[in-house]
């Protein structure tokens, strides 16, 4: 009996050894990937990041005939099924902070995953226009 848990310690002792003599230097270490991800906000929270000072782009993803008839201030106008063609020349940024919009919420939040999808890495999807506090041009 004796003879076994010594040789259990020694098979034991013996693998905690060869673990912790694989050395791995820094290199070898996995690449950890950060993924992006979309930033789901209402229109109060995009209004203050608005006002805070901070860069942003507002992008409007409707149409051109949505877009005329009343807009966000300062938005830029890329439909969502013309996104991923204008988004290389209209944001070239990728590091930049987005905010996108549409009528409803369920086009901004499509084109919100496009964006991501095509690594944007601040996107934020703050619904429609129809839930809008703040003032409209046409």
């Amino acid at each position: 009996m004796k003879n076994v848990i010594i040789l259990s310690m020694l098979l034991l002792f013996s693998i905690g050894m060869v673990g912790c003599g694989q050395d791995q230097s820094m290199d070898d270490a996995p690449e950890v990937i950060q993924v992006a991800t979309v930033n789901t906000i209402d229109a109060e929270t995009a209004i203050e990041m608005m006002a805070s000072g901070e860069d942003f782009i507002l992008v409007d993803v409707r149409t051109q005939a949505e877009f005329d008839e009343g807009h966000i201030e300062g938005a830029l106008l890329l439909p969502v099924d013309q996104i991923e063609a204008l988004s290389v020349e209209q944001l070239p940024d990728k590091d930049a902070v987005i905010l996108v919009y549409c009528r409803s919420g369920r086009r901004s939040a499509q084109a919100s995953k496009i964006l991501v999808d095509l690594g944007y890495q601040s996107v934020y999807d703050f619904g429609g226009i129809i839930d809008w506090p703040g003032e409209i041009v046409k």
